[in-house]
């Protein structure tokens, strides 16, 4: 079996992980090639086989691979094991970040321009993976990630964090309804907002705004792949994208993490 391209991070160090994108794959059309997404209308074989080549590439069971029913919250789950069948496949449930201690298990988060974050308390034995678009992350979804893996025991000044792909400031314009949102509650978070093309527009920087966020949660250890999504449209899936060039689906990126099941 072919293993497809990925990055990864020199923080992420006593875990298996990769951010993987488009290449590497079997899919076509829209979907081409490694879209990871089951919730996309890409046949579900070339899903599953898109999802075992990046289980390979990081030494996984495909069994083993586990992401979410992904939808903008702040809902963080744990897992001990796959999540149970129903009908004969997977349920999973319905949040935007889990977490484990459970060697063996990889869990992972699919984007196409939000935020994908893998974590590690390599001491704790305790890893996450959270989807972080602008919806969750201004409802507290990296925050919640760091206190659900604090419960499993791990420390906030130990845990290491990695950014995969995603939209970058200067490919991410918004309305001053979201910059009112985000300042309503923080007021902070105009420092995160350049001036538009317009003065109804501002350009947002989410990233920054996450590392600030975890950083508030005592997360200080932050390692960012730059990588945009948009603007990277060959080597990434991008829904912005996706909607410039009007079509009707896109493919999903995957973001995965699994602790070994012996010491590194």
């Amino acid at each position: 079996m072919k293993t497809p391209p990925h990055l990864k991070s020199d923080l992420l160090t006593g875990a298996a992980h990769g951010f993987f994108g488009r290449e590497g794959g079997v899919s076509t059309g829209v979907f081409a090639s490694l879209n990871a997404g089951p919730g996309s209308d890409d046949t579900p074989e070339n899903v599953a086989e898109n999802r075992a080549r990046c289980a390979a590439a990081i030494g996984a069971e495909p069994a083993r691979l586990i992401t979410l029913y992904q939808i903008h919250s702040a809902t963080i789950v744990e897992a001990e094991a796959p999540w149970p069948a129903v009908n004969g496949a997977p349920a999973p449930p319905k949040a935007d970040g889990v977490v484990t201690n459970t060697p063996g298990l990889a869990i992972g988060v699919l984007t196409a321009d939000c935020m994908p974050y893998l974590f590690i308390d390599r001491q704790a034995g305790v890893i996450g993976a959270a989807h972080a678009g602008w919806r969750g992350a201004l409802a507290g979804v990296l925050e919640n990630t760091i206190e659900k893996m604090t419960a499993l025991g791990a420390a906030p000044g130990k845990i290491r964090a990695a950014l995969g792909p995603c939209l970058r400031q200067e490919n991410f314009e918004v309305g001053l309804d979201l910059v009112d949102a985000f300042c309503k509650k923080y007021p902070e978070a105009e420092q995160f907002m350049a001036p538009g093309a317009t003065a109804e527009k501002r350009q947002f920087d989410l990233t920054a705004f996450g590392r600030w966020r975890l950083a508030a949660a005592g997360v200080d250890k932050v390692d960012d792949m730059a990588r945009c999504t948009l603007g990277e449209e060959d080597r990434y899936f991008s829904y912005r994208g996706s909607r410039r060039a009007q079509v009707p689906d896109y493919g999903r990126n995957l973001s995965v993490i699994m602790l070994p099941e012996t010491a590194c």
